[in-house]
This record gives structure tokens, C-alpha cells and sequence, in this order.
């Protein structure tokens, strides 16, 4: 015996024989695709093998049900199915996503380890096929229906998984935005200086915005669970009974615990991914939210000595391998990274669903691997943000403050008793003297040369005033609604 032949067993195909690895669970077709495409050296998500052995486990059964498989066969290709689903065989599903269009290749690769499977445990050999991948497991199915019925379970799958993880971030910036409240700063628009908020009502902001973007990722996600499963080629159901579509999203929901019904339209089904083009954009808009947070904890914790230094970012790492003591906002910085890759897995899904031609789109794949990659590093970025940034941010109080006394455009506060014109006067003196506003307000008071917009002089009382009604008004909570409420 040939060494070669030790290593491989020999299967077929309807394009002839094929050399399997002797222990793999795969077999002919998956082979081909393996030598094929090799691409990327990227495997499929556990959510994508968890979602098509769901399918096909639902399959055997209803078909069971039905009449039109035998109970053991059934029963042995439930069960290896459940085996998929519990991870078992993970190291057995090696195609890559750049790789024929549909993706036949990957229903191919999840029949034939399941047939496999469903083989030994009928008292069979591997590549004997006591179950035929395409006969038995594959049954009332077509890859164009089975892929996008697995991108939408796949989504759900981990969809809990998402809302928790944004779920608590909402709550730690929440809790910080109370504990900073006290806090009266500068705001600033433009990057320049602005009228005064609180620090609360800044990370009160932060956490609303993360609420609504769940919301919207909630919202999108719903229309994942209209499945197309029963349209197999091309939406007809041709080859599926007539009630299949429907015991089948019953049998899923069973399964997975998850809501799901039949697809109004199988045809719409097989065409359009307009549903998981709609959860991607509200991944991306979350992305958006998470950039934008993320750049202002880098502005706002910027220096220390020569920067904002309202906030300081927990110490997670040695900033450098150069200069002793210096601290990044590393995590911050990943977060940035995690979700400019987030957009980017959008736009691949975006011209992906657009590229669909006639009654098929043929980039499912493409599709499926960006929309679990996208969940998969958002999931993993928010939690370490969260825990490694968010709960062990402090504020810096003195500086915080100190920069608010420093703020000429606090001069807005006496627009409504000097006239816009007056104020930016004021404004533009204080600068080249190097003074706060309230100090050259009431220095002008004094010498009388400070005046209403109806003539009148303003005295120092009037400026004590009017600044301290502006830290009421700030701290009374009229700027927005701070604290996070």
C-alpha cells in the first residue's frame, strides 16, 4: 500500500474520483473546493456552522415526520447535526469563503461531514455514505435557499450575545455620567471653546447614543427572522412538500429558541439580502457612535501636562518602548481600529447584497463571513472598551474647571444685557491680555466703561451676577438633561 493511499481515501464525485484525507469527515466536493480556492487560509465562523447544521438537523426531522426518511437515518443525521452544533467537528469545515458563487461549496462541506458522521454512527466507514449528503441530508433543500436561511439564524444567534455586551456599556458610561455630574466644564464645539456643561451630561450623551443604536440593531434584527428555507431553487420549492417552508421555521424555532417564521415571498427571499444589508448598516451606525466616543476619551484624557486632561483613562500598558512613563489610550485606540474594520465588513456586505442578478445573489458567502466577522469583533471590542476603559475612567476636576475659568466665550452668558458686539469686544481683550472674562468684565465695571444696550453702566454686582446665574443654570441641569437621565 502506497503511502499516499494511507493518507487519503479515494471518493467521487460527478466529475470523477477525488483523494480525501483519510480521517476527514468531508468529502469529494469539499475537496475540490479546498484544492480550488485557496484564497485566504480563512475558515467559516462558528456562527455560520452552528446556523446550517441547525438546518439541516430541523430537516431530518420534519422529513422524518413526514414520512419521507427513514427514522434511522433521520435520527442518525439529527444527531450528528446536534454534534455540528455543540462544536464537535469544527475542524472539519475548511472552505473558504472567497469561493464559488451561492455558496455550494459550504452546504456541500456541512452535508457531506454530516453524512459522514450520520454513516459511522449507522455502523459505517467514512466515504461509505449509509446517508448521502445530497439525497438524504441535503433533501428538500438547495444551497440557495439553506446559505441566507444561515446568515439570518447566525445573526440571531449572537444577537443577545451583542445587546448584553452594548447593554453594559450603556450602563458604565451611565454610571459614570453620574458620578460626574458635579462637574462644570467647558464644552466646545468646533474643537473651540463653548458655553459650560457638566461632564455627566458629556457621558449621559455617550450612553443615550449607545441606547439608540441598540434599538436600531433590534429593529433591523427583526427582519432576520422571515426565513426563505422551502424556496430551494430559486424560491420555487420545487422538490419540497407543500408545508415544509412552515414546519420548518416551527421545527427551527424549536431548536434554536428563537422566533422565526416562513417568508412571505420565497422568491423575494431568494433574491434580495436587503434584510442583512439593513442589520449591517446598523452595525456600521453603532461603529460610527463607538469611533466617536472613542476619539472624544482621546481628546478629552489628551497629555497629560500638554493636552485637555479633563478624564484619565485607566493604565492598561506601557505606552512606549522608547520613553519611560508614558501611558496610552490603548484601548480607545482598539476600539477605533475593531470598528473602522466593522465599517469595512459593511461596505464588503453592502456591494455584496447589491450585486445580486435574477432570482439568485450569488456573494451569500462573502455576506455571511462579514456579517459574523463584524458581530464577532464588535462583541469582543465593546466588552474589553467597557472593562478595561469605560469603569475605570476618572475625572480631573481641577482641570475640568480650571479650563472653564479660563473660557472667554463664558462671555455669552452677557449677550442678552451688552449686545453680541459688546461681548466679542470683551472677548477678543481678554485673549491679548491674557485674563479671564469675568476679571475684565468686572475690571470695566469698575471704571464705569462696561455698558447695558440701553446705555446704562453695568456695576461689578451685575457681572458677579450673571455669572453666577450661569453655574446655576449649568449645574441645574437645563443644559440637557445630564446625568444620563
Amino acid at each position: 500500500m502506497s503511502e499516499q493511499t494511507q493518507e487519503f481515501r479515494i471518493e467521487r464525485d460527478s466529475l470523477g474520483e477525488v483523494l480525501v484525507p483519510r480521517d476527514a469527515l468531508y468529502g469529494a466536493q469539499t475537496q475540490r473546493a479546498v484544492i480550488n480556492f485557496p484564497v485566504s487560509g480563512l475558515k467559516p465562523w462558528r456562527a455560520f456552522i452552528w446556523s446550517m447544521a441547525a438546518i439541516k438537523r430541523a430537516a431530518a426531522d420534519v422529513h422524518r415526520d413526514l414520512g419521507l426518511l427513514g427514522e434511522q437515518q433521520a435520527d442518525a443525521i439529527s444527531a450528528a447535526a446536534a454534534e455540528v452544533m455543540n462544536g464537535l467537528w469544527d475542524a472539519h469545515f475548511v472552505v473558504d469563503p472567497f469561493q464559488a458563487g451561492a455558496g455550494t461549496s459550504h452546504n456541500m462541506n456541512i452535508n457531506e461531514v454530516i453524512a459522514n458522521r450520520a454513516s459511522v454512527l449507522l455502523g459505517g466507514s467514512l466515504g461509505e455514505y449509509r446517508v448521502h449528503p445530497n439525497d438524504h441530508v441535503n433533501m428538500s433543500q438547495s444551497t440557495n435557499d439553506t446559505i441566507p436561511t444561515a446568515i439570518r439564524l447566525g445573526c440571531l444567534w449572537r444577537l443577545d450575545e451583542l445587546d448584553q455586551a452594548l447593554v453594559r456599556l450603556t450602563d458604565a458610561l451611565r454610571q459614570k455620567s453620574i458620578e460626574f455630574d458635579g462637574i462644570v466644564k467647558s464644552g466646545r464645539t468646533h474643537l473651540q471653546d463653548a458655553v459650560p456643561v457638566r461632564l455627566g451630561q458629556e457621558f449621559g450623551a455617550y450612553a443615550r447614543a449607545v441606547e439608540r443604536d441598540r434599538e436600531r440593531i433590534l429593529r433591523s434584527a427583526e427582519g432576520l427572522r422571515r426565513l426563505g428555507i422551502g424556496g430551494t431553487a430559486t424560491g420555487s420549492g420545487l422538490n419540497a412538500p407543500p408545508d415544509y417552508s412552515a414546519r420548518m421555521a416551527r421545527r427551527l424555532s424549536e431548536l434554536t429558541g428563537l422566533s422565526l417564521y416562513p417568508a412571505d415571498d420565497l422568491f423575494e427571499a431568494m433574491q434580495s439580502m436587503a434584510d442583512a444589508a439593513d442589520f449591517s448598516a446598523s452595525l456600521r451606525t453603532l461603529a460610527i457612535t463607538l469611533i466617536r466616543i472613542a476619539n472624544d476619551f482621546r481628546l478629552l484624557s489628551s497629555g497629560p501636562t500638554t493636552g485637555l486632561d479633563e478624564i484619565r483613562l485607566p493604565a492598561v500598558q506601557p505606552g512606549s518602548s522608547i520613553m519611560p512613563g508614558k501611558v496610552n489610550p490603548v484601548m480607545a485606540e482598539m476600539l477605533d481600529m475593531a470598528m473602522f474594520h466593522v465599517i469595512g465588513c459593511d461596505t464588503t456586505v453592502n456591494l455584496a447584497a447589491q450585486a445580486g442578478q435574477l432570482e439568485l445573489n450569488v456573494m451569500m458567502p462573502i455576506i455571511a463571513h462579514n456579517l459574523f466577522e463584524a458581530m464577532q469583533v464588535t462583541i469582543g471590542a465593546v466588552n474589553a472598551f467597557t472593562d478595561k476603559c469605560v469603569v475605570g475612567i476618572r475625572a480631573n476636576r481641577e482641570k475640568a474647571e480650571g479650563w472653564l475659568a479660563k473660557n472667554t466665550i463664558l462671555v455669552t452668558a452677557m449677550n442678552p444685557v451688552i449686545g453680541y458686539a459688546a461681548g466679542a469686544a470683551l472677548v477678543k481683550e481678554a485673549l491679548n491680555r491674557n485674563m479671564t472674562i469675568q476679571d475684565l468684565a468686572l475690571e470695566k465695571a469698575r471704571q464705569g466703561t462696561l455698558k447695558r444696550t440701553t446705555g446704562e453702566p453695568l456695576t461689578e454686582a451685575d457681572v458677579t451676577a450673571t455669572f453666577r446665574d450661569l453655574r446655576k443654570f449649568t449645574e441645574g441641569g437645563m443644559v440637557g438633561t445630564g446625568g444620563g437621565g
